[in-house]
């Protein structure tokens, strides 16, 4: 199964995405918002990405700069704790769905992007 996410395009699951956090009265540009905070992109890269059909491999293997709080990320996406996720770019993936899980519920986009927490020590 994680093969198989890997090599889906990342364009493919974006508008779900978007289609989620827009369906509790978010927006597209807090999801953006989110994936720049997550993986160091700007939006034309970001935009980029997506208008190539960059795969979730590619999509992180291209991120600009992890950034340095997403080990801050916590809690369970699909029955599974994400913390606890050995594969990286499956982790990666699953940071990306708990954030846009977090705005879906309403969570302030301040709290979903670990404003104000400590860097963690490398």
């Amino acid at each position: 199964m994680s093969e198989r996410i890997f090599h889906m395009p990342f364009a493919s699951v974006y508008p779900l995405y978007v289609a989620k956090a827009e369906r509790k009265g978010r927006s597209k540009e807090e999801v953006d918002e989110i994936i720049r905070w997550l993986t160091g992109y700007d939006q034309a890269g970001l935009d980029a990405v997506i208008d190539a059909g960059t795969d979730f491999e590619g999509f992180f293997a291209a991120a600009p700069r992890l950034n340095p709080n997403a080990s801050l990320i916590t809690g369970v996406v699909c029955g599974v704790r994400v913390e606890q996720i050995e594969d990286p770019l499956m982790q990666r993936i699953r940071w990306l769905d708990k954030l846009v899980d977090e705005l879906a519920r309403g969570k302030k986009l301040q709290s979903i992007l670990r404003a104000g927490a400590p860097l963690p020590s490398r």
